[in-house]
């Protein structure tokens, strides 16, 4: 039986003044009248109900999420009462969905998606999920899906493929890579059979806590503890359940999912795919999704004038008129509380400035 997680609780510091703490990037209509999370949600409506998929977020941020998402039961948003990176996230997640839905009867496969991602053939996307959970099942393996790269790109970690590698055919991982240099990134797209790491898992339930329990047993032992208290409360999110479960949170290793199963365990599947994946890490990546115009500016929501002044980002307010004079390779984001001046090549950096403001003035 099919079940969603979506992982909902970044920060999106990146979009900073657009995406803040309580409306984060994936709440965010960025790239179309959806949000990026409600785009997610719809896109695997179609192979999983809404009562089986949930969403992993914190507790600012749930009631945005459930505003924005009304249809799912309400016990389906799993609140996280704190940050330990995404082993915890995922091992939580699967412990709670285990014990919501025990009495199905049946074993229960787990998709893991980011809430953020935009994936321009959804069809295809919907495809390669089902051969995921056919190969997750048939060999319980960790299955992760790795994206065929466009550009030597230094931004993404990548999944080195043992062996051939064709697209939609489950293959063994030979070793994981964190972000390389650009020579690096070069190389591994020369090579071949290197893949982007696209941050989305299947697998059956039973087969990840096996693996929490193998290479991660501190936090496999603060699972089973909070499965105990999830087993015996009456609702997960009352103040009392939510206190008792903070406490085991305290007890998680903080680590990522990559580090401490995907490199270690000996069970890893990767599907190459090709669906028109963009994380859209940054302002720049939106370069990728909207149409330019004559000077290689995208803009939205806001009337620009633009005077000797190429390859801009501009995102307004829909207030006032934004104009350039002699401005390139910047991105512009006006909302209503600030303005935002930024080289591309700097995009980066825009979470820092979220360190120097004082959010005590007015």
């Amino acid at each position: 039986m099919l079940t969603a997680f979506i992982m909902a609780g970044g920060s999106g510091e990146r979009f900073w003044p657009l995406s803040t703490k309580e409306r984060p990037k994936q709440l965010l209509k960025l790239v179309s009248d959806k949000s990026m999370i409600r785009e997610t949600v719809d896109r695997i409506l179609p192979i999983i109900p809404p009562e089986r998929i949930f969403i992993g977020t914190n507790i600012i941020q749930a009631p945005a999420v459930m505003e924005d998402l009304p249809f799912l039961p309400v016990e389906n948003i799993i609140i996280e009462p704190a940050f330990k990176d995404t082993a915890a996230a995922i091992g939580y997640g699967a412990t709670y969905i285990n014990e919501h839905l025990k009495d199905k009867k049946e074993k229960l496969t787990m998709i893991v998606l980011a809430s953020d991602h935009l994936i321009k053939n959804e069809d295809n996307f919907r495809k390669r999920i089902e051969t995921a959970v056919d190969a997750a099942k048939r060999d319980s393996s960790i299955v992760t899906l790795g994206i065929k790269p466009t550009k030597p790109e230094t931004g993404y970690g990548y999944i080195e493929v043992d062996g051939e590698c064709y697209i939609g055919e489950p293959a063994g991982v030979r070793r994981f890579w964190e972000k390389p240099n650009v020579e690096r990134a070069e190389k591994y797209v020369d090579a071949g059979n290197y893949l982007w790491n696209s941050g989305m898992f299947i697998f059956e339930i039973q087969t990840i806590l096996d693996a929490m329990e193998k290479h991660m047993p501190k936090n496999h032992e603060t699972l089973r503890e909070i499965g105990e208290i999830i087993s015996s409360a009456h609702r997960v999110n009352d103040d009392s359940i939510q206190d008792r479960i903070k406490e085991k949170f305290e007890m998680f290793e903080k680590m990522s999912i990559d580090f401490g199963i995907m490199e270690k365990a000996d069970n890893i599947k990767v599907i190459p795919v090709d669906f028109g994946w963009n994380d859209i890490g940054s302002f720049p990546a939106l370069e990728e999704v909207f149409d330019k115009n004559e000077n290689g500016t995208i803009s939205k929501e806001t009337r620009l004038v633009e005077i000797n002044s190429k390859n801009n980002i501009v995102l307004g307010n829909g207030k006032r008129i934004i104009a350039t004079v002699g401005i390139n390779d910047t991105v512009i984001v006006e909302t209503d509380d600030a303005v935002l001046i930024c080289h591309k090549e700097e995009a980066q950096n825009i979470k820092k400035i979220l360190k120097e403001i004082d959010w005590d003035k007015k």
